[in-house]
């Protein structure tokens, strides 16, 4: 089996205008993390989004929401150690959507993977402003470690206080993609950014 995401940058943005920007710069591999909206609000923002990924061929993931992600359809959906605790795992694979699984700790990824997901992601690489964590940097060494504890097969995303000149690292340490949110969405100009990452985490 070949390991295989979208691509090897991985945006994480908050608003769905970002897809179409950073879609239409060629990322091909975005998630939607989106706090404290209404109901309404929350379901509108995602199907801009949705709308927005077919336009550019992006494979879109949504952060926490698995019931809309069934309900709309969405191709990935992402999910913390929490989600875990509630999340009909079950109903998701029926529906044939990707999952992606938070890990911080070893006994966080044997959980896991006996989940059988379509990606683990490790984090935080390094130190994070954006959210407050309880987990103490991890680096790219741990990036190796799960490399070779998973395996081969399954895929595997960096994430966490990853910059544009931290990101090839990850790649040679084992990961699959690379995800950051600040290099992206508080870039002066964030299609540019699309361009020089693809260019470093290729090469």
């Amino acid at each position: 089996m070949t390991r295989l995401l979208p691509s090897p940058i991985y945006p994480v943005v908050d608003h769905p205008r970002w897809v179409d920007v950073l879609g239409g710069a060629g990322a091909r591999f975005i998630q939607l993390r989106l706090k404290d909206l209404s109901a309404e609000t929350l379901r509108d923002q995602v199907v801009e989004a949705q709308q927005a990924a077919a336009r550019h061929d992006v494979r879109l993931v949504l952060n926490d929401y698995w019931q809309l992600a069934l309900e709309l359809g969405i191709d990935y959906i992402h999910l913390g150690q929490e989600d875990l605790d509630t999340a009909d795992i079950a109903q998701i694979r029926a529906a044939r959507i990707s999952l992606g699984i938070s890990t911080h700790s070893r006994e966080e990824l044997a959980r896991a993977l006996s989940f059988a997901p379509d990606y683990v992601a490790l984090g935080p690489i390094w130190p994070t402003m954006l959210k407050k964590m309880i987990w103490a940097p991890q680096g790219v060494e741990r990036l190796a470690e799960w490399r070779e504890a998973i395996g081969p097969d399954m895929p595997l995303v960096a994430i966490g206080g990853i910059t544009l000149a931290r990101a090839p690292s990850c790649i040679a340490a084992g990961a699959d993609s690379v995800a950051a949110v600040s290099d992206f969405i508080r870039s002066d100009d964030p299609a540019a950014q699309v361009s020089a990452w693809l260019h470093a985490c290729r090469d």
